[in-house]
């Protein structure tokens, strides 16, 4: 095809006629690019397939440098404070709900992209691991609580409906004369 002959008005056609993605599909594609970018730039030279767990954190650890997040080290007085009183030389990381919301999304797309989900890299137990150290650790020296929030069980809430509708009744009853007027 000539370069020269193309009409740029097809294109245009193209991209708006095409289906407008979720930001959580744009968002998978826009981290499925960046890590296969990462792999293209891996020295020694690999494919997606020869890719790892190893490789996975390599990239989480290279991730690392454009965080936003303040995590203060075990040596700062600032360790552990919600709201430090001052600035510290501290560095900047990426935040662990950025991270576990990063590989759920590579995860997804790596068997989207025909992986085979057992083998999936970034399910391996040893980034299990490491996003749960980093969660421990910037709980720890942020001073914030990454509580996990318990599901209450079908048994509690059965029970808790069952309590409510006889509390409805009883105030059924109570209502119930209300509206009569004896003369």
């Amino acid at each position: 095809m000539d370069v020269a002959n193309v009409n740029p008005s097809n294109n245009v056609v193209d991209i708006l006629s095409a289906p407008r993605l979720s930001r959580y599909e744009s968002q998978k594609r826009r981290d499925w690019n960046t890590f296969c970018q990462y792999i293209r730039n891996h020295h020694p030279l690999m494919s997606l397939l020869q890719c790892s767990s190893i490789h996975v954190l390599e990239f989480l650890r290279y991730l690392d440098q454009f965080g936003k997040t303040k995590v203060h080290n075990l040596n700062c007085p600032f360790f552990g404070m919600l709201n430090p009183p001052a600035p510290c030389a501290c560095p900047l990381r990426q935040a662990w709900g950025s991270l576990d919301a990063l590989i759920g999304r590579l995860r997804a797309a790596y068997e989207e992209h025909g992986g085979n989900s057992e083998m999936n890299p970034f399910g391996a137990k040893a980034v299990k691991l490491f996003l749960r150290d980093v969660r421990n650790f910037q709980s720890k020296s942020r001073g914030i609580s990454y509580d996990k929030k318990r599901k209450k069980s079908r048994r509690n809430q059965k029970n808790i409906m069952a309590m409510k509708e006889v509390d409805h009744q009883i105030h059924d009853d109570k209502n119930v004369g209300a509206n009569i007027v004896i003369e």
